[in-house]
């Protein structure tokens, strides 16, 4: 098992992730952009019972934008990170914006918390999307 990789529930099959990727960019707007990003120590996940979860916050919307163009969905990015949460719960859309663009950059191999060291998803990567407002 690769500990920095560990989240619950697991992903048992190709199947269950493919699901997930329809779910999240097919336009359904029960389904909407939550991060939970889980910002573990190193010495708590490489531990003999691992804490489960995964750091994402570095690059959580870049990391989207990269699945729903895999998925050839990027249009509808939008609407899963923007609008169908607050139709769901009947609030207001936020009227801030952000902006990405197609630049790949690497992803930190690892991440500071104070005096502790996490290592992120994706951690020396590339990443094909930037946040850059």
């Amino acid at each position: 098992m690769r500990p920095h990789h560990y989240c619950l529930p697991l992903l048992k099959r190709e199947a269950h992730r493919s699901a997930l990727v329809a779910a999240a960019t097919g336009g359904d707007p029960k389904f909407f952009l939550g991060t939970d990003s889980a910002p573990h120590s190193r010495h708590a996940k490489e531990s003999i019972c691992g804490c489960a979860g995964i750091y994402t916050a570095h690059a959580a919307i870049e990391l989207y934008a990269e699945v729903f163009e895999d998925a050839g969905a990027l249009d509808r990015l939008e609407a899963f990170a923007s609008f169908h949460g607050p139709g769901f719960y009947r609030l207001p859309r936020n009227r801030d914006t952000l902006t990405l663009e197609k630049r790949s950059w690497t992803a930190p191999e690892e991440v500071h918390f104070g005096k502790e060291t996490g290592v992120p998803l994706r951690a020396g990567e590339r990443i094909a999307w930037r946040l850059v407002k």
